[in-house]
This record gives C-alpha cells, sequence and structure tokens, in this order.
C-alpha cells in the first residue's frame, strides 16, 4: 500500500508501514553538560546511559538550540524551532511569527503522524511547549500533550516543578502528589511510564508505540534525597576549574573527543575557584554540586528502570531508544550558587552570606536538595560540566550551550559500535530519523494543514557506518540574539548581548545592545573541535558569506527579529498575563498557574473576603507561589496571619493582635506597591478594623514571579506550602467555609520589571 500525502482523522490507522515496526522511546533529559556523564569522561555515575552505548551508538557532534522550549518543538516536529514558532521558551512569546509559543498546526509532530500509521503515544515528564495563558481549567486544550498527538500524557506544563512537590496533570485532569516522604517526581515518572507500557501489553499488544520520556531533570530546583547526594561527598572538593581538566583529560582518553581538541578556558568575568577563600563557602559550594551530581546519577537510573521493563516485556530487541544527554548545555541560572533560583530571575541582589544565613535556618548544608530549597549550583560547574567547551546554557553561539551528547540503541537494527559518530546533527534530525526508519514519507498534508517541509534530515545513514560522509550541511542557531550559522564544516558565530552567569550585567546591556554592532567569529569546526582558533581575521571573505548565508536561513526560519527572544525584556507590559484586573474566586479556585493568576506580590491590590469561621479556626484562606517563594493568608488556631515570602531570603509576616471570633466576617487585605524599588505596605482589616499594631513592611518585591509552575489556591495551598508554618499539615485546608475571594488590582498601571528569558526553561 502507498504511503498517503494527506491525512484525515479516521476510525482506523492508515496502515503500518513497516511488517514489524519497533517501538520508539525518546530520553530527554534537561540542562546537562557533555562533560558531565561518567559514560563519555565525566564524573557523575550514569549506568543506564553506558549500558545503552554499550548496546547501541553514540554521536559527539549532537546539537540543540541552546534553551528548553525551542529544542523540544524541534525535537517533536522535526523543523527549525523558529518555523514551529518557538524561538524563545512559552512564558516570554510574542507575536512575531517565529516567537508565537505556539507550535502551528502546520508543523504537525511526530506523535501526531505516527498515531495514524497504527502507534499508541504517550508522553511523561515536562511539556512546556503551551502557552502559559491556555494551561488553567479552561483550556482550550488542543496545545496540551494530547492535541498534539499524545494518547496519554503524566507530567507537568511548566518549565520547571518541585520534584517533591509537582505540579502535575494526567492528561487534562490536575493530579497531586501523595505528600509522602518517599515521593520523587522521577521516580513517580518511571513508574507510570511502566504501568503504561503494562497496559499496552493488555490492550493493543500488536500495536508498537511511541514514548517520549522527558524529566524536569535535572533542571533547577535541584532536588534529590540525601542518601543519592552522599554518594558524591569529597569528589568535587578541589573545585570546578580542576573538575574541567580532569574530565578533558578522560575525554581524549576514551576517544570521546579528538586528541587534539584544546581545552576552552574559563570567561574571564566568571569566578574562579581559587578566588573562593572563605571555607564555608567552599563547603556551601561543593555541596550544591554534589546534589547535582546525585540528581543527574537519580534520574538515570530511573530511567533504567523503563529501559529494563522494555527487556521484562521481551521488546526491547525491536524498541529504538534515543537518549539524548540535555535540552541544552548545563546552566549557570544559579549565579554564584544559591538556595532560591527565583532570586537572580527576579533581579533581586544577594550575597553568599545572606544566602547562608537564610540556609542556617532551614537547617544548613543538609537542607539542600530538599523541598525547603529551590538550590542550582554555582555557574562554575555548569561551565566546568560543559567540558571541553565554552560557555553554557542559553549560549547558540558556542557548543557549550548547544553540544549534547546523544545514544542510539535498537539491538534489531543497530550493530553496536564504541566509534563515536561524529556527523553534524541536530535535535531537528530526529524526526526526520524516525520516519526514514518506518518507510513513513513526510505527509504533505494533515487534518486539513498543509505542511511546512522538515528541516531535520535521517540520521538513519550514521547506524551502520561511523565515518560516513556529513549530509547535513547548513543549519543555524539562534536564541534571544545569540547565534550561529554550521555551513559544511565551518561555523560562524557571535555571542549576543546575554551572559548567563551575570543576568544583572545582562539586563543592563539590553536597551542599549544593537545586534548590527556584534563581532562575529569564524572556526573550520572539522579541525577545531572547540572553537579555540577564531580564523575571523585570516577569512574575512569566507566569514562575509556566512554571515549573508545566516540571514538568508534567518528570513526563512522566521528567525527575524533577530533577539526576539529578548523582546519581553524591553517591553515588559506586552509579556502574556490575564487581561483582567477583578477576580471573583471560591473554593473551588485551585491550581491556578501563577501566569494567569492576581499579581498578588507585585502590585497594589485589595482582596476582600467573605468567609464564615468555625472557632479557633484553622487553614489556609489563600496562597499564591510555594515554599520557594510566594504569599499565603492563613489561619491558626483562631489567629490570622500573613506571610509574603520573598525568596527565601526574607519572610515578612505578621498576626492578628488577636483571635477572630467565630462567625461570618468581612476580611480585607489591602496591599500598597507604589514603586518596584520601594518597600510595599500591607493592612489587614476584619470587619471594617485593622487588626495589625502596624502595618507589614515588604522590603523587597518579587517584581517578576515567585515560581514556574506553582499555583493561586483558595481555602488550601496545594503544591509546596508558602509558609514553614503549616509546612508540616499541608495542604492546611482551611475548616470553615469562604463565600467568595474578590481581588482587585488598584495600582494605576502594571508593574513590571525586566527579566532575562531564564527562569521557566
Amino acid at each position: 500500500m502507498d504511503p498517503p500525502t494527506t491525512m484525515i482523522r479516521r476510525e482506523e490507522p492508515n496502515y503500518i508501514p513497516n511488517e514489524d515496526p519497533p517501538n520508539i522511546l525518546i530520553i530527554l533529559l534537561d540542562d546537562v553538560g557533555f562533560g558531565q556523564p561518567d559514560t563519555f569522561g565525566g564524573e557523575i555515575h550514569m549506568p543506564t546511559l553506558s549500558r545503552l552505548w554499550d548496546e547501541g551508538i553514540a554521536y559527539n557532534t549532537f546539537h540543540t538550540t541552546a534553551i528548553c522550549s525551542p529544542t523540544r518543538a524541534a525535537l517533536l516536529t522535526g523543523r527549525n524551532h523558529h518555523q514551529a514558532q518557538s524561538g524563545t521558551i512559552a512564558e516570554f512569546s510574542v507575536d512575531w511569527d517565529g516567537y508565537l509559543g505556539v507550535i502551528p498546526k502546520t508543523t504537525a509532530t511526530v506523535a501526531e503522524v505516527l498515531s495514524e500509521y497504527g502507534y499508541k503515544t504517550s508522553a511523561f515528564g515536562k511539556w512546556h511547549n503551551t502557552p502559559t495563558n491556555e494551561t488553567t481549567a479552561m483550556g482550550p486544550f488542543d496545545r496540551w500533550p494530547t492535541g498534539h498527538g499524545f494518547d496519554y500524557f503524566y507530567g507537568f506544563l511548566a518549565g520547571e516543578t518541585s520534584q517533591y512537590e509537582p505540579r502535575l496533570y494526567e492528561n487534562l485532569n490536575p493530579i497531586e502528589p501523595p505528600h509522602d516522604e518517599t515521593y520523587h517526581l522521577t521516580e513517580d515518572m518511571a513508574d507510570k511510564a511502566i504501568n503504561w507500557m503494562r497496559h499496552h501489553r493488555s490492550y493493543s499488544p500488536d500495536k508498537p508505540f511511541l514514548m517520549y520520556w522527558a524529566p524536569g531533570a535535572v533542571h533547577g530546583p535541584h532536588h534529590v534525597f540525601k542518601e543519592w547526594a552522599d554518594k558524591y561527598k569529597g569528589k568535587f572538593d578541589d573545585g570546578w576549574d580542576e573538575y574541567q581538566k580532569r574530565v578533558f583529560q578522560n575525554q581524549k582518553a576514551l576517544g570521546w573527543i579528538p586528541v587534539e581538541a584544546q581545552l576552552a578556558t574559563r570567561p574571564d568575568d566568571m569566578q574562579a575557584w581559587d578566588d573562593i577563600e572563605d571555607e564555608e563557602e567552599r563547603d556551601f559550594q561543593r555541596r550544591l554540586m554534589e546534589v547535582y551530581a546525585g540528581f543527574l546519577e537519580h534520574t538515570d537510573t530511573q530511567a533504567g528502570k523503563v529501559i529494563s521493563e522494555l527487556d521484562n516485556l521481551g521488546i526491547r530487541d525491536n524498541t529504538i531508544v534515543f537518549y539524548i544527554v540535555g535540552d541544552n548545555g548545563a546552566s549557570a541560572e544559579g549565579q554564584e550558587g544559591t538556595i532560591s533560583e527565583f532570586l537572580a530571575q527576579n533581579l533581586i541582589p544577594s550575597t553568599i552570606e545572606e544566602q547562608l544565613e537564610a540556609l542556617d535556618e532551614l537547617g544548613g548544608l543538609d537542607a539542600l536538595g530538599t523541598p525547603k530549597t529551590e538550590n542550582m549550583y554555582h555557574a562554575g560547574w555548569a561551565w566546568a560540566g560543559d567540558a571541553p567547551f565554552r560557555y553554557t546554557k542559553l549560549v547558540a553561539s558556542h557548543f557549550g550551550g548547544t553540544r549534547n551528547p546523544m545514544v542510539i540503541s535498537w539491538p534489531k537494527g543497530i550493530t553496536p559500535d564504541k566509534t563515536p559518530r561524529s556527523q553534524f546533527h541536530h535535535v531537528n534530525d530526529i524526526a526526520p530519523t524516525i520516519y526514514d526508519i518506518l518507510g513513513i514519507t513526510p505527509p504533505e498534508e494533515v487534518y486539513g494543514f498543509k505542511q511546512k517541509a522538515l528541516d531535520g534530515i535521517s540520521m538513519k545513514y550514521t547506524f551502520d557506518d561511523a565515518n560516513a560522509e556529513d549530509r547535513k550541511k547548513v543549519q543555524y542557531f539562534e536564541n534571544s540574539g545569540s547565534r550561529g550559522i554550521y555551513i559544511d564544516g565551518w561555523y560562524a558565530c557571535t555571542f549576543g548581548p546575554q551572559i548567563p552567569w551575570n543576568i544583572a550585567k545582562s539586563a543592563e546591556g539590553f536597551p542599549d545592545w544593537d545586534p548590527n554592532e556584534d563581532v562575529w567569529e569564524l572556526y573550520h569546526i572539522t579541525e577545531d573541535f572547540t572553537q579555540m582558533e577564531n580564523l575571523a581575521a585570516q577569512e574575512p571573505e569566507l566569514l562575509e558569506v556566512m554571515k549573508q548565508v545566516f540571514l538568508e536561513e534567518a528570513e526563512e526560519n522566521l528567525a527575524f527579529p533577530i533577539g526576539g527572544g529578548l523582546y519581553v525584556n524591553a517591553n515588559p507590559e506586552d509579556r502574556i498575563g490575564s487581561p483582567y484586573t477583578s477576580w471573583t474566586f471560591d473554593e473551588s479556585t485551585t491550581r491556578m498557574p501563577e501566569f494567569t493568576a492576581p499579581s498578588l506580590g507585585r502590585e497594589s491590590n485589595l482582596v476582600t473576603i467573605d468567609v464564615d469561621l468555625e472557632e479557633n479556626a484553622d487553614g489556609v484562606l489563600y496562597a499564591l507561589g510555594g515554599s520557594g517563594g510566594g504569599v499565603s493568608l492563613f489561619m491558626d488556631n483562631g489567629i490570622l496571619k500573613y506571610e509574603y515570602n520573598m525568596l527565601l531570603l526574607d519572610r515578612y509576616k505578621a498576626a492578628s493582635n488577636a483571635p477572630i471570633d467565630g462567625g461570618h466576617h468581612t476580611i480585607e487585605v489591602d496591599t500598597t506597591i507604589e514603586d518596584l524599588y520601594s518597600p510595599g505596605k500591607v493592612v489587614i482589616r476584619v470587619d471594617g478594623l485593622e487588626v495589625l499594631d502596624q502595618p507589614i513592611t515588604i522590603e523587597t518585591i518579587v517584581v517578576g514571579a515567585f515560581s514556574a509552575s506553582e499555583t493561586f489556591d483558595v481555602g488550601t495551598d496545594l503544591g509546596a506550602p508558602v509558609s514553614l508554618d503549616y509546612a508540616d499539615r499541608a495542604p492546611f485546608e482551611f475548616d470553615g467555609t469562604i463565600n467568595t475571594v474578590k481581588v482587585e488590582l488598584t495600582s494605576d498601571e502594571s508593574h513590571f520589571l525586566p527579566l532575562l528569558p531564564a527562569p521557566l526553561d
């Protein structure tokens, strides 16, 4: 039967192209560096990755987009990220075609196509390709995973979430994880994937399946059980500079990188390990890395459970596994090391001394990696983890941000081979490879929408020949003004305005940035693996040709305006958010994503609660955010309490000077935020009378976001609890009756502060 060129939804699939089509498992990790897995010379144990390389082949010249949502869109569609309208992360989308943050129907996902060929499809973990204003209970739902071809989804929609108290969905339904000290999201993901495969065996054993298993790990916050972090005690004591050197030697000894490769130097404006003289701070920085390492090994171990289930079900032999070790390079967003990653994203300055002081109140170093913190390691660890390359995640010009290892294992179809595949490939090549393996001609039309041509190419030609000649001749890169162009062994690039390890300095420079003034570099990467020999001065004519090709590619792929992902930073009033200025809620309102909820923590507002209290009332009246930061109003044994959790560094708290009697009451919380750089004031009234001895002063306003995935809840605090006062009683449901919660924004205009497009990817 000839393959169809047009797809229309039918009761029966068009046909299964091969007699014995393989199952397909795509494993995509988050924020992992090229020099971190021990499989390839790093020092973090990844037994599953190593096993798969023993059973397959590996690629050392495979590329991502340097940032999350764009990489995922390119992976799923086989198109360049701007063609899939995903030039930046979902939260910072704007009204240019390449930056809309909406995967269009003209770039069907591999799940949509395969489902029409008889495949059963599932997605687990992080999604991050749904517009933030479409993630509420009112939808629309056509851009959720189940609207993009996945029969089943279990995971979260945002760019990150707590591993202990994640904001989960099963298909379209919100799911609350158990309040259990043994719970961890990545373990839950493995269990759910195993159950889905068993259901598949029971209900559709004659059908192949596609599984997209994409944990939020190891994106921040770095959350893992203490025993996993303790495996690495003492292993990083000599710091990131020495780690980078050791890994470089390991990579050469393994033959993972060319023997002539040069080791990239640390950026001049990044702190050296020897610059840290205080031993207490060194202990802090070491522990942050130990936690990260344990987190990565734990994640790989959970992936191993999924692989083992393939064996248990007798289907491993004919399952092709793509294990992509990161959707971009290691992340420098922890800046100088932090217990609260959103401090930097909100441009709130802090010192290590302040971080350590706050950490002491949470339990000291043992609190790192627990639900009490939102920790991320020092940017130096990320830079070293991207060895042997320069730079980190968010930099699209240099390979530290874009080059991620990949292993492909298919016992029935690929003979294991330890020779690294060094052909230049990109994440947009995964979908075309799958189509090629299955003998599918990409459809010209899907569900009535004419399809854009694929930008990726098949990698199948590399399966049997490690030294096959490159077939990918051109590939452009762009993320927030950082950009590059690959042409047949040559690479031209320019760093752009964004410095991932110095967010504050980046923000200062955005208003004056002119992409036309950026200085370009030129590398012959077939001979210069790590971009260390800039040939721009020696080959000016070639550089000009490549710059022109970049402009042509950018125009064709909807990447203009260059740096469009930074638009919201200069024009924050245009970011996606709620169009409303007043709301009426009741106890049925829960799980309202922060990006669609009233901005109680950053704008002047009046909250009026009509409530019936029990005597000695307990429970949350409303809460916005989570343990890493947020606002909560709650009753505690009759006392009315308020807390503004300023990203763990400060907690602005107050309590009524007497218990509130049972019965019907009107409670008002009146917040005044006149200027983002001035303290805010909060007055609380019950039945018209102030109940605090003096207004609450909020010394530092969180002007961007408290979290990536936490929510606004009435009558409870779902997810990670805002206040430590009731953390051990969470979700601390209110024991009275909340009739209405009315919120009115009272400021003349919304207050915003430019932010990097970094916190939610």
